[in-house]
């Protein structure tokens, strides 16, 4: 059997391109310019900008001003412009191929969406502006949360939390100020987590002032029932679980889940993060959870991390609604008003988050998204989503080991090291060959439950095409793993612009300036 390099050539699946060994003269690959850092070039003594020399001084800091040069180099705009095109093709990025990492749903983000948002009076608008100048704007952030509530099944929604984390904390402070309300707060100080929950979950509820109780998960990857109702009591204030869960599986046991936490006088929130594998095909709401955050950035297709920011709305339960933080819209005949103080008909929330009112470029484009796609398109998310998990496990399970083999996943899929036991290669070091590959590499050693664990999230918006092209590469890398090609993983990557780093070194004592090679100060501070 052979199978395909990155340049198209015929190879058998155990033999190393060798190319790497031939490094070029100038550090550059092909296509791909060696740039070095633009504290390193030799523009110190000039500038890309011509500026008027000033009438006077204009300085009232006395002696604070400074007087040796600023420390920054001078490019003109072509090489201002190389520099930063040429640092854009060292990176990875969903317009560049797919991007597998688990329980981050790194999909791409419809240029639609992207115009919406630039819109004038959605793009230059200020949160201080008087409320009539800006009616469409609150009116849109009033069709959003409709749209949330309807999709959720909750009746009501705080907007304002600016990502999931932000978003667990409001659902959580919420949780508490209804305790308080009831004279419970005092009693009920434990939260209940998985142990498969995402690592803000316990966080969060110790920030809040709860002690975190784990609970255990079954065999199968899901939360472990009978655990759960022995650690219920009347000292529990609320239980965290995410669904589908951080193993991509449904919580079957979701109702019953639901049914103990309620007897038992606690609060369900649902970590939302994995939402776009049940939106348009289950209501969270349905399922008796009280809060739940929705990563707009995840879900609803806007920006991702770094093209951020992100936003995390939270729905809540009709227990839950009256202490929802404030800014709260509201609308009757004479237009859109916000409710900014905790008085009135919002006298029982808990206060604020934020500033403002939250991220009106992600409200824009999630409302775009949903908008666009309807209530069919959305269903068709998660379908499709689901599939192509499951169609990337049923395609590497006879190679690689899944953690859970019985039944399907949900949006993930996620496989453990038990296939590269006696190989001398790691989960880390099939990772890295995976960059030599020109693929960002899965999810690492997360969840913690699973030993070594690869988790891959295709979301929906790769077609057949691209995942059979990063399926073939994985296939192609197992069996070199499995037939001893450890050389082609040990040092690997080799054609990434950087090679394999000393990962603890750099983590314990990163370098976070640059300094001149002559010792003089030249560079800022």
């Amino acid at each position: 059997m052979t199978t395909m390099n990155t340049v198209g050539r015929p190879t058998a699946p155990n033999t190393v391109d060798h190319d790497y060994k031939h490094p070029t003269l100038t550090g550059g690959r092909g296509l791909l310019q060696n740039e070095a850092l633009i504290f390193e070039g030799d523009g110190w003594g000039k500038t890309g900008v011509d500026l008027p020399e000033p009438k006077g001084t204009g300085a009232d800091l006395g002696g604070l001003v400074r007087s040796d040069p600023i420390g920054l180099p001078g490019l003109s705009e072509p090489e201002a412009m190389r520099h930063y095109v040429r640092l854009s093709q060292k990176n990875h990025a969903i317009d560049l191929a797919i991007y597998p990492l688990g329980s981050c749903t790194m999909k791409h983000n419809p240029r639609l969406n992207e115009k919406m948002a630039r819109l004038p009076g959605f793009s230059d608008i200020h949160p201080l502006q008087p409320q009539s100048t800006v009616q469409g704007a609150l009116e849109l952030m009033d069709s959003l949360a409709h749209w949330l509530k309807t999709l959720t099944g909750m009746p009501a929604v705080a907007l304002s939390p600016k990502a999931g984390a932000h978003g667990e904390l409001c659902g959580l402070m919420a949780i508490r100020a209804a305790h308080e309300a009831s004279g419970q707060h005092e009693k009920r100080r434990k939260v209940l987590v998985p142990t498969s929950a995402h690592g803000t979950n316990p966080a969060t509820a110790a920030f809040v002032g709860y002690s975190v109780v784990e609970v255990a998960q079954t065999d199968d990857g899901r939360v472990d029932v009978a655990d759960l109702a022995a650690k219920l009591g009347d000292d529990v204030a609320a239980i965290m679980v995410t669904n589908p869960n951080t193993c991509g599986l449904f919580e079957r046991d979701i109702l019953e889940i639901s049914r103990l936490t309620h007897e038992a006088g606690a609060y369900f929130y649902c970590d939302g993060a994995n939402f776009n594998a049940i939106v348009g095909r289950v209501r969270p709401g349905d399922l008796g959870v009280d809060a739940m955050h929705i990563n707009l950035h995840k879900t609803f297709s806007t920006p991702h991390g770094g093209g951020g920011p992100g936003a995390g709305p939270v729905v809540l339960s009709a227990a839950l609604a009256p202490f929802a933080p404030v800014p709260w819209v509201v609308h009757d005949e004479d237009g859109f008003d916000l409710i900014e103080r905790p008085e009135g008909e919002a006298k029982a929330a808990f206060g604020r988050l934020c500033a403002f009112q939250g991220q009106m470029g992600m409200y824009v484009r999630a409302l775009s998204y949903m908008m666009s796609h309807g209530s069919d398109g959305l269903r068709q998310v998660a379908e499709d989503a689901v599939l192509n998990a499951n169609y990337i496990k049923a395609r590497l399970s006879d190679l690689m080991s899944p953690a859970f083999p019985d039944g399907p996943c949900m949006h993930e899929a996620l496989f453990d090291d038990e296939w590269l036991k006696g190989t001398d290669i790691t989960t880390l070091d099939f990772a890295k060959a995976m960059i030599d590959e020109g693929f960002h590499p899965m999810t690492m050693y997360f969840p913690l439950v699973v030993h070594g664990a690869m988790l891959i999230e295709p979301t929906e918006t790769e077609s057949k095409a691209e995942l059979d092209r990063f399926i073939e590469a994985m296939r192609a890398l197992a069996t070199a793993a499995k037939a001893g090609d450890v050389d082609r993983f040990k040092g690997a990557p080799f054609h990434a612009p950087l090679r394999r780093l000393d990962e603890t070194r750099a983590a314990r004592q990163p370098k976070l300036k640059w300094t001149a090679p002559d010792g003089s100060n030249i560079a800022a501070e």
